[in-house]
């Protein structure tokens, strides 16, 4: 199965279903279908969802795309991109990951 690591700090979101999203720099292509999201501090941690949808896109689209333009200006968006990525510039082409939550991706696979 696909896989990428979280910081733990977003786990609790995706667990919830908050976070449907994620955005990705020079990794590892994913593709549609089942994805195990693991704690990159506790990799007994892994919560397994149904992508849905993956774009190509400059990383200064990803805010107008996702409707988060106020919550994320460019510059709130860069210096959170940074940490993970310190090289990543607003005119890098990242991959927009979109997923079901834990629960419809639950679902998903009991109804299969």
């Amino acid at each position: 199965m696909q896989h990428l690591t979280l910081v733990p700090r977003l786990v609790p979101d995706v667990r919830s279903g908050a976070k449907t999203s994620t955005i990705r720099w020079q990794e590892s292509d994913i593709v549609t279908g089942p994805l195990k999201l693991v704690n990159e501090q506790d990799a007994a941690d892994a919560i397994i969802v149904w992508v849905t949808c993956i774009e190509t896109l400059r990383l200064n689209e990803v805010a107008a795309r996702l409707g988060k333009e106020a919550e994320w200006p460019d510059a709130v968006l860069l210096e959170g991109m940074r940490e993970h990525y310190p090289e990543i510039t607003l005119s890098s082409e990242v991959q927009l990951i979109t997923h079901l939550t834990p629960a419809e991706t639950q679902k998903k696979f009991t109804e299969q």
